[in-house]
């Protein structure tokens, strides 16, 4: 069993910032590091034939948007650095949803990173990066 790490990325400075750390650190302990980013989406209850034909035609266009975007240009940018890298876009609850990826790949531990511009809504229930600290079943690491 290969040893793996998690990180996860939105595209943002700070999710950069938490990419090279988690290469770091893979790279020193001989592990592979598996790079997430979420794409939130809110669920809705009721949808005609119309409305579901049409969200799966613009979520089928957001992985496409997110992989040439945000995972592709990354991996290739990543691709010298020693550590073998793999990535994984998903949509769902950002914290939740790197918990569950980290769950399936048996993951050591999971990095993400701080932006540092908490907004009162993020105040008021809590930062990306403050619920998985909380709800990580694995160390979590959080990057300035």
């Amino acid at each position: 069993m290969a040893n793996i790490y998690v990180a996860g990325y939105d595209g943002s400075t700070a999710g950069r910032r938490a990419v090279d750390y988690a290469v770091a650190r893979a790279k020193a302990a001989g592990a592979e590091l598996l790079v997430a980013h979420v794409l939130e989406w809110s669920p809705y209850s009721f949808l005609t034939p119309e409305e579901i034909a049409e969200r799966h035609k613009r979520r089928t266009e957001e992985l496409k948007r997110a992989e040439s975007a945000v995972t592709g240009p990354l991996a290739a940018d990543l691709s010298g650095t020693g550590v073998k890298i793999s990535t994984e876009i998903r949509y769902g609850h950002v914290a939740e949803t790197l918990c569950e990826i980290a769950k399936e790949h048996g993951a050591l531990q999971i990095f993400i990173g701080r932006t540092g511009h908490s907004t009162v809504v993020e105040r008021l229930f809590g930062s990306v990066a403050g619920t998985l600290a909380q709800i990580a079943p694995v160390p979590c690491t959080i990057v300035p």
